[in-house]
């Protein structure tokens, strides 16, 4: 039995067909730890679908409303870059209900884990990038809302800069906000977060550890009741959608230095997968696997 939960529900898939997003993904990362013995059913839990309450503590009523109705314009169907479902919408809600009992996981067992989530590109009034619905962000807000936690760090590894996560928290001084990131990748425009790391082109694991390294190092003397973890698997060489260089084994060492570093100062880590688009989707598969490995490992010394 694992030391945490993993938090799944069938209904993440978007079903979007043939498109770069393999939101099967999902399923097959719980397959593939049942399949290797790594996880039993009974370390799987399945979330409720987020609110409408919890939702609009981010996002505007107009948009939550013409999600659920299925009245967005064509170009908010078009900055989406998502086709259009009644089951889109019910994946975002759970998904984002998974990262809010994440985060209340780890709250409890140092880490919760969330096979889904990071939806970092949705700002609150319109949708981006495959992100309709801020996970993280609502997540946080439901946290301080229910009085859990009063301040949040949030570390996006994805590959692509943070910018609704940015645009959500710019002011909060309840809320730091890291993005380690590809800068000449999308989205164009970067609204500022907290701290912002710029990596150029190619960037491999030595320069993107030592990168890391040295932000978390800051961010973490924010002194967070919990961190959020993105641990998108694009920064990836083989990442159809990024354009950095990292080996398998350096997002390995990528999660285990997230993990150390916060469990070192007794903060807990709520963690959301984000992206992945390798050109072979076994890939990221692996990698996102990965991470719930490294957690396990890291997390099983200190029991």
């Amino acid at each position: 039995m694992l030391p945490f939960k993993l938090v799944y529900h069938p209904g993440y898939d978007l079903n979007l067909g043939e498109h770069v997003f393999p939101s099967q993904k999902y399923r097959l990362i719980r397959n593939q730890l049942l399949d290797e013995g790594f996880a039993e059913s009974r370390d799987f839990v399945e979330p409720l679908p987020a609110s409408d309450q919890e939702i609009l503590r981010v996002h505007e009523p107009g948009w939550v409303d013409r999600l659920k109705t299925g009245t967005l314009r064509a170009e908010e169907l078009l900055r989406l870059e998502i086709p259009y479902s009644k089951q889109m919408v019910e994946a975002f809600r759970l998904a984002t209900g998974g990262t809010i009992l994440a985060a209340h996981n780890a709250l409890r067992d140092r880490i919760g884990i969330n096979i889904g989530g990071g939806f970092h590109h949705a700002f609150p009034g319109h949708g981006e990038g495959f992100c309709a619905i801020h996970d993280v962000a609502i997540a946080v807000r439901a946290l301080q809302h229910e009085a859990s936690i009063e301040r949040a760090l949030i570390v996006d590894c994805d590959v692509h800069h943070g910018n609704g996560t940015a645009a959500i928290f710019a002011g909060d001084r309840r809320v730091l906000t890291l993005s380690l990131h590809q800068f000449n990748n999308y989205p164009g425009e970067k609204p500022a977060s907290t701290i912002d790391v710029h990596l150029r082109d190619a960037t491999g694991d030595d320069e993107y550890l030592d990168r890391l390294r040295g932000a978390l190092g800051v961010a973490l003397s924010f002194n967070p009741d919990l961190l959020f973890y993105l641990a998108g698997a694009d920064p990836y060489r083989e990442d159809q959608l990024g354009g950095l260089s990292l080996t398998v084994d350096g997002l390995k060492q990528r999660d285990k230095m997230v993990f150390e570093a916060a469990l070192a100062q007794k903060r807990p880590v709520a963690v959301v997968l984000a992206g992945g688009y390798a050109r072979q989707t076994d890939d990221t598969i692996r990698i996102h696997c990965n991470t719930i490995k490294m957690a396990r490992d890291v997390l099983k010394p200190a029991c």
